[in-house]
């Protein structure tokens, strides 16, 4: 029998390349006709879910402390890093001063993604004292010498990494983690709360499916990144490198790192209190 559109899960998860060993894996091992996979950037993704466009979705940890009244987290899943992403990190910012020299100087910051932005301004000041002038824009076609530093995540962080006329990059999940000594925690996936009301049998099928493909997806990367390396562009051994250093469990160190980076968003003012503390969903265990 043909699916109703009110049958159809909606999945979202980010386009970039970080998601590439469970989207793949997904793509080629998920049969289920009525399970729609949507991608999407960032900002659209948690729009979307916001609105109860999508059921659940791979979308930024910011989106989950706005809304944590609505979401509630899948256990095991994330993207995350520990310290160092060396010369292919998911969120940099370009600068051609250091970060001490940043105090009213004009740093443009990507518009797809919340986290990210929260994080660059925790640690630029919060750690290191400085308040810089912020625009919003599209770093892809941002004219490089109109600004003292620029922040990019996901693919466009990959691109500038390759062509980049910045003096400096700097990993900021790296510098969260020699300030705090903990992970980053970039992106949950996160499931609105009636959706686990009112299909907990077919969450926890979507979600033993996503974690299948989290942990077939981190065994099979040379493969995922033949397939997706060119995308970039870059290398396979490259790409290979690149997604060796994230991480896409959700370890109770992850979330103590989830919760400190809410803990500073609160006390900024960014997000409401009740984000805390975290409300994971596993019904698996």
């Amino acid at each position: 029998m043909k699916q109703s559109k009110e049958s159809i899960v909606k999945i979202g998860m980010v386009n970039f390349l970080i998601t590439a060993p469970i989207y793949e894996t997904w793509k080629r091992t998920v049969l289920q006709s009525n399970w729609e996979l949507v991608e999407g950037s960032p900002r659209a993704l948690n729009k979307q879910l916001d609105e109860g466009e999508l059921d659940l979705g791979l979308v930024s940890s910011f989106e989950y402390g706005v809304h944590s009244d609505k979401y509630k987290i899948l256990s095991g899943l994330s993207l995350s890093a520990t310290g160092s992403v060396d010369d292919a990190g998911s969120v940099f910012l370009f600068s051609h001063v250091p970060l001490d020299q940043l105090n009213q100087a004009e740093v443009l910051l990507c518009s797809q993604s919340d986290t990210s932005v929260g994080l660059v301004k925790i640690i630029l000041e919060e750690f290191i004292g400085v308040v810089p002038v912020y625009t919003s824009g599209d770093v892809s076609t941002v004219q490089a010498e109109k600004f003292k530093a620029v922040l990019a995540i996901g693919d466009d962080a990959l691109r500038m990494v390759a062509k980049s006329t910045y003096l400096y990059q700097f990993d900021l999940a790296d510098i969260w983690n020699r300030e705090t000594g903990l992970p980053f925690v970039f992106a949950v996936c996160a499931v609105r709360d009636e959706f686990c009301l009112e299909n907990r049998e077919t969450l926890d099928e979507i979600h033993k499916e996503l974690l299948r493909c989290r942990d077939e997806g981190v065994s099979a990367l040379e493969e995922i990144c033949t397939i997706t390396a060119s995308r970039i562009p870059m290398s396979v051994r490259n790409c290979c490198h690149y997604l060796e250093t994230i991480e896409y469990d959700l370890s109770d160190q992850k979330q103590k790192a989830l919760t400190t980076f809410f803990d500073f968003l609160i006390k900024r003012g960014d997000i409401g209190k009740n984000a805390l503390p975290l409300k994971i969903y596993s019904n698996l265990l």
